[in-house]
């Protein structure tokens, strides 16, 4: 970003050639719900903030699979980025068999042929989309801070025996404390921002006193007035975050009486809409 802003004062090129050019380089990217009812482009951090089981690391996984999944493949479309997806897990609890399952189930999808011939061509899809996904488990903050402090580096290794750039760097933090250390996480990411054009997605705990169920969330959304966030988080981080979203389970399936139901809201910025969906072996799906 400063050198495209230096480039433009030494009159290399107009101010709609940059704009051109900046909108090349950081797209708006086609995320998968609950999180492509706004505009996200590389450079945006989302906070999906929510319950425990809550779905948080399934929206996170969902997005992950779009970043990494190809635009098409041998006439097929997929709509994925077909780019480089970074998975920090910062609890080392990352499922990848549910992962595994999920990209699989997307591949099935979009080939609706089941010969033989397809079955090796996903399986060949499936190692090439894994390749561009990368999986970093922390067992403290300071193996994260270490990662971080390293990640520009590896980011470019990966860049340059891929062929394509990072679109995505997911944090997943379930319990592990980043409370004393968030001042410096937020100042390397923030440098990784400039080096990197690549949209940050981070879980959040809800506190113990935040126990909005999605049923009350949908009945405030409707109504007018919603439920006050309860921020816990250091300043540095509040004022880092540009997006958010909260997620809650329903204690009412409707019509869906064998699988719970979920909504999300955002919050910020806020916005009259929300999503519900549930989750099941095949994925995330939206619910009227």
């Amino acid at each position: 970003m400063e050198s495209a802003v230096k480039d433009w004062i030494k009159a290399d090129e107009t101010a709609k050639e940059m704009l051109t050019r900046l909108f090349t380089e950081r797209p708006f990217l086609p995320l998968p719900p609950p999180l492509h009812k706004l505009p996200l482009r590389p450079g945006n951090v989302v906070e999906v903030a929510g319950p425990p089981s809550s779905g948080k690391t399934h929206i996170l996984m969902q997005a992950a699979i779009s970043c990494i999944l190809p635009k098409q493949w041998k006439g097929v479309q997929f709509g994925g980025m077909e780019r480089l997806a970074v998975f920090v897990d910062l609890d080392c609890r990352f499922d990848v068999l549910r992962f595994s399952r999920l990209l699989k189930h997307k591949l099935i999808q979009a080939n609706s042929n089941d010969t033989k011939s397809q079955t090796q061509s996903d399986e060949e899809l499936f190692a090439e989309c894994m390749r561009r996904f990368l999986c970093i488990c922390c067992y403290n903050s300071l193996e994260f801070l270490a990662t971080l402090k390293t990640m520009n580096n590896q980011l470019q290794k990966q860049k340059d025996i891929q062929g394509v750039g990072v679109h995505l760097l997911v944090l997943d933090r379930k319990s592990l404390s980043l409370q004393s250390v968030m001042e410096n996480v937020v100042q390397d990411l923030q440098k990784l921002l400039l080096v990197h054009p690549l949209l940050v997605l981070a879980t959040k705990n809800s506190i113990s006193g935040d126990k909005s169920t999605a049923d009350e969330l949908m009945r405030n959304t409707s109504s007018g007035p919603r439920p006050k966030h309860r921020e816990y988080m250091p300043s540095v981080w509040q004022s880092f975050v540009t997006h958010r979203i909260h997620v809650a389970a329903s204690e009412h399936s409707g019509d869906h009486q064998r699988q719970r139901t979920y909504l999300t809201e955002w919050i910020l910025p806020s916005v009259n809409f929300s999503d519900r969906f549930v989750i099941n072996e095949d994925g995330f799906f939206l619910i009227s």
